[in-house]
């Protein structure tokens, strides 16, 4: 508020105009605005992304093209907030059938963040929220869902012919234990690096993304280590934590 409450001033910071799985959407319950200040990641007119049904069908049918032929899915993902949604749009359509049941490995600080959403569930959207409090339903302490907190636990993720989804940090193949699952998963046809955040130029992830063949990364006991991606890769728009176009004009 400036001077008397005559002008007020509304920062939104990063916002999402549209309901998710784990937020409501962005509020607009404000009496009074003579000034917003908004964020612009998506504000050109040309940038409108996938409806959300239209992407969570989307991810189903490439994932389950992938685990059918007994492949692996390796998604690098953020640990806050796109890990915790993935999560749960994982578990509902593995209860509900439409997507293929199988083992779940997560890792990275994906455990803690999602930790912290369950410590403040009042900030999530009213399902989860009574999920979480009044039920012994939370999806994210679902059935599939294995965190690897050792590194001898990623044995069982990279085992040959066990189809699974990965799940790791960091979401551009820049650092974390992503790499250690990526130099295994890349190599072999039958598996897939899927994207489902944004890529910046120059990073790993988007070399990746683009269509490299072969990559250099840092190995173990630091060397340099070339690994040949002949799997395939897949972008996926419309998890974004952003609002498009369409939704930062509506609100």
């Amino acid at each position: 508020h400036i001077g008397n409450g005559e002008h007020n001033f509304v920062y939104t910071g990063d916002i999402k105009y549209g309901r998710s799985m784990l937020l409501e959407s962005a509020n607009t319950n404000y009496p009074r605005v003579e000034t917003l200040l908004i964020e612009s990641t998506y504000g050109a007119k040309e940038d409108i992304q996938p409806d959300r049904q239209e992407v969570e069908s989307a991810f189903i049918a490439s994932v389950n093209s992938v685990l059918k032929e007994g492949g692996k899915v390796l998604i690098p993902i953020p640990a806050v907030g796109r890990a915790q949604e993935l999560m749960l749009v994982i578990d509902q359509y593995m209860k509900s059938g439409e997507l293929v049941e199988a083992p779940v490995f997560m890792e990275g600080m994906i455990q803690e963040a999602t930790a912290i959403h369950e410590a403040f569930p009042e900030y999530l959207v009213r399902d989860l929220k009574k999920k979480i409090l009044e039920t012994d339903d939370n999806p994210f302490d679902s059935e599939y869902f294995t965190n690897i907190t050792h590194q001898d636990g990623r044995d069982e993720p990279l085992r040959e012919n066990s189809p699974c989804i990965i799940i790791a940090t960091s979401g551009m193949l820049e650092g974390g234990p992503v790499l250690e699952y990526f130099r295994n998963v890349a190599p072999h046809a039958k598996n897939k690096i899927l994207f489902v955040s944004y890529q910046v130029n120059g990073t790993l992830g988007r070399r990746v993304m683009d269509g490299a063949k072969q990559v250099s990364i840092l190995g173990k006991e630091g060397r340099i280590e070339v690994v040949s991606i002949n799997c395939s890769t897949e972008r996926l728009d419309g998890f974004s934590g952003h609002s498009d176009y369409n939704q930062l004009m509506s609100f």
